[in-house]
């Protein structure tokens, strides 16, 4: 059983990969082209060739192709670690059913994954960035993706050991936890601020706010269509009813 979960996780994400890919194609290639038009424009006005690098790839395939098979490998891959979750919480973190237990989370997977590691390092552009330090960045990144998944885990165990008390006040004594406990990692890691004084504030907001609806697109698309899955599955499936419960 476990493994229909897991296929159809995979298959939800990789539908949701598809609904992703559209939004980063039609909203984000604008803004990734405008960066790197902006990138040669120094490179000429430095007195530099921008055409003497030799292109590994070019722009039509790392926009198309490349672009593509990332974001469906990713939601393949997520699709499947988030069945492997939800088979966990099912009938434990919550009493919700499966549609229900699956959006929920999908929004906790949203905020740990992607909202909190953003608030801090959230993505830049091309031309944004230096390349001595992007080992350091991605560093800092994903320790603090390893920290803010760690806290909502703690967040939902602390609920669930409250939950006696009241779901109301468990969920808000959790929340009020996870929150503060959030903000003190994020004041507590070093901050990174190599935005040139020269770009484009508005190109860079529009950036990081598709960077993020990519994400929401999603991970909406993983809880959703999963959901509708795993609840044909569960109703089909007698024995996996009892062991969830």
């Amino acid at each position: 059983m476990m493994g229909n979960l897991l296929l159809r996780g995979m298959i939800a994400g990789l539908i949701a990969g598809v609904l992703a890919f559209a939004v980063a194609y039609t909203l984000g290639e604008p803004e990734v082209n405008y960066a790197i038009g902006l990138e040669e424009q120094k490179a000429i006005a430095a007195g530099e060739d921008p055409s003497a690098e030799p292109e590994i790839v070019s722009r039509e395939v790392q926009s198309t192709i490349g672009l593509a098979t990332g974001i469906l490998a990713f939601g393949a891959a997520a699709g499947g670690i988030f069945a492997l979750v939800f088979a966990y919480a099912y009938g434990r973190a919550t009493t919700l059913g499966a549609r229900g237990t699956s959006a929920l989370l999908a929004v906790a997977a949203y905020v740990a994954v992607v909202i909190v590691p953003q608030v801090k390092y959230a993505p830049n552009p091309p031309a944004v960035g230096s390349g001595e330090t992007i080992g350091a960045r991605t560093s800092l990144f994903f320790g603090l993706l390893v920290v803010s998944i760690a806290l909502m885990v703690l967040a939902v165990l602390l609920a669930r050991r409250l939950w006696a008390q009241g779901a109301w006040r468990a969920g808000i004594t959790a929340g009020l936890a996870w929150l503060a406990a959030v903000v003190v990692v994020l004041l507590a890691l070093p901050s990174v601020k190599e935005v040139p004084a020269d770009f484009s504030a508005d190109s860079l907001y529009r950036f990081r706010m598709v960077s993020l609806a990519i994400h929401a697109v999603l991970w909406a698309g993983i809880g959703l269509i999963f959901g509708a899955l795993a609840e044909r599955l569960i109703a089909a499936s007698p024995r996996l009813r009892p062991a969830a419960a």
